[in-house]
């Protein structure tokens, strides 16, 4: 699939929404259903250093972004999925979550509340924030980190906006 084309696709159903005060939606069976996501903090969602991909799979690279907070504040599951990780890590609380569509989220440093195989709703405290993240000059940071199979990516993309953006159409590129 080309990659306007898959952009157009996954921008659709990320951001699409029920249009506000008409009909409802119809329901659609479960595993039709796309996964919403959701801020891991509650506001304000200070970006304290922004998602940078790497040039090659092993380069250098922020593979996340870090979100400016308080130690102590709840961390939420930005999705419904399945804890696959929860435990220390290089000193370092971390919570790794999988999710329908490939996708795995993780979330450090915090103090972990949960357990791996522990099946979470979007928005359950999986966790508090903890000091000691590198480079962070608030008074505690949380990593946020996204990957789709073994692609890091812009978990600030996996939000949902309420808004469809269309993209660009470059009938060459469909080959």
């Amino acid at each position: 699939m080309p990659l306007r084309l898959f952009l157009l696709v996954l921008t659709v159903l990320v951001c699409s929404s029920p249009p506000a005060g008409g009909a409802p939606t119809p329901s659609r069976p479960a595993h039709h259903r796309s996964t919403q996501y959701d801020w891991p903090l509650a506001p304000p969602h200070p970006v304290a250093r922004p998602f940078q991909p790497p040039s090659t799979p092993y380069g250098p690279g922020h593979r996340g972004v870090d979100l400016a907070g308080q130690p102590g504040a709840p961390v939420l599951a930005a999705a419904d999925g399945v804890v696959a990780f929860a435990g220390s890590l290089a000193g370092r609380g971390l919570v790794s979550i999988d999710h329908d569509g490939g996708v795995r989220t993780t979330y450090e440093p915090l103090t972990v509340l949960v357990v791996a195989g522990q099946q979470v709703t979007r928005g359950t405290v999986i966790g508090l924030t903890a000091p000691g993240h590198d480079r962070c000059t608030a008074a505690a940071c949380l990593h946020w980190g996204a990957r789709r199979g073994t692609e890091y990516v812009d978990p600030l993309g996996l939000l949902s906006t309420g808004r469809v953006r269309l993209l660009p159409w470059d009938d060459d590129a469909d080959g």
